[in-house]
């Protein structure tokens, strides 16, 4: 297949890159090229910021594609300049939208394609929704080939899935665990949430590519297993060889005293216990079968991360903001007993 991605070197888009290109397919990377290592051999480069719309028409000009894919479309407006630039040139578009988008608060923790979308907390997942609205829109009208797929906190190698975190990501956590100190969670720790290591996704994304079962759809494509938050934290606490110091913050007072959006991220997303059912995507999919579990993901992670300093970036303001609400809740212990 000839295949163009828009973007295509991050999370999720680098472990299919990867995996599109081992299979030989013709295929070219859209990007600014700011993140090139890496990537394979026989990846053709077209550098071109997609946000300039002439000048990747002009890039663009004279090619055409099996599959094109935007995985870093995240407004409408980005998905109406791919319905221009792609329209009549690709036999599908595949859109990466969010499980985020499904609706909050949730009416059943078991997320299948015809949960509804609602997201009042989050403008991420309600633009993300407005997209999908776009282009299925296009579809039914115009005949756009157009594919949704619906990630669920989606990991690799170079950053560990944890619920609450700084602007530098999770290292801080890891940090904290190996010092001794208390780490947040959300809640009581014991709602459900599912992550997936992305080659798994890959894997399933490949399955939808080319596929005629696949246009004019939604997929999600997660895991199969669920895991408290207490488990995912306890794991890697064990991947540390230390021992888990867990300190339960409520999502809502999280949100009300954070510089950092856990009104979006929790209250609209990871406070909320999610069990997905992925038949959909194993019939249109045959064979798929998420192979890496929690346990040998974040296995992986962690040993990654810890052997690479580039990826142990240290978040001081996150640490004493950790400091500051243990303290005060602490304090709030005292001053009702």
């Amino acid at each position: 297949m000839k295949v163009l991605f828009i973007g295509g070197t991050g999370t999720i888009s680098g472990a299919i890159t990867r995996k599109v290109a081992a299979r030989g397919d013709e295929l070219y990377l859209l990007n600014r090229g700011n993140r090139s290592e890496g990537m394979p051999d026989n990846v053709r480069q077209i550098r071109c910021d997609i946000g300039d719309e002439k000048a990747a028409a002009a890039a663009l000009k004279g090619l055409r594609f099996d599959v094109v894919c935007d995985f870093i479309g995240f407004v409408p407006e980005q998905v109406e300049r791919d319905y221009r630039l792609f329209a009549g040139r690709t036999r599908q578009y595949m859109y990466i939208s969010s499980a985020s988008a499904y609706h909050k608060p949730l009416r059943d923790y078991r997320i299948d394609e015809g949960t509804s979308l609602a997201n009042p907390y989050w403008e991420y997942s309600r633009n993300k929704i407005a997209c999908e609205e776009y282009l299925m829109k296009m579809y039914r009208e115009k005949g756009f080939p157009v594919t949704i797929v619906r990630p669920s906190h989606t990991y690799s190698e170079r950053s560990v899935p944890v619920g609450v975190h700084g602007d530098n990501g999770s290292f801080q956590v890891l940090k904290r665990m190996l010092e001794g100190k208390p780490v947040i969670i959300p809640g009581d720790g014991t709602s459900l949430w599912t992550i997936t290591y992305n080659e798994d996704f890959a894997d399933g994304f490949l399955g939808l590519m080319g596929n005629p079962h696949a246009i004019g759809e939604a997929f999600q494509i997660t895991n199969d297993e669920s895991l408290t938050w207490n488990q995912i934290y306890g794991i890697v606490a064990d991947c540390l060889g230390v021992e888990l110091k867990a300190y339960h913050v409520a999502s809502e007072f999280l949100a009300a005293v954070g510089p950092y959006d856990f009104t979006g991220s929790l209250i609209g997303d990871k406070a909320n216990t999610v069990v997905f059912d992925n038949r959909k995507l194993k019939a249109a999919v045959p064979g798929f079968c998420p192979a890496i579990r929690a346990e040998e993901g974040l296995r992986r992670t962690v040993e990654y991360v810890m052997a690479h300093e580039e990826c142990r970036k240290e978040d001081k303001a996150f640490d004493a903001w950790c400091d500051r609400v243990i303290a005060a809740l602490e304090q709030a212990k005292e001053a009702v007993r």
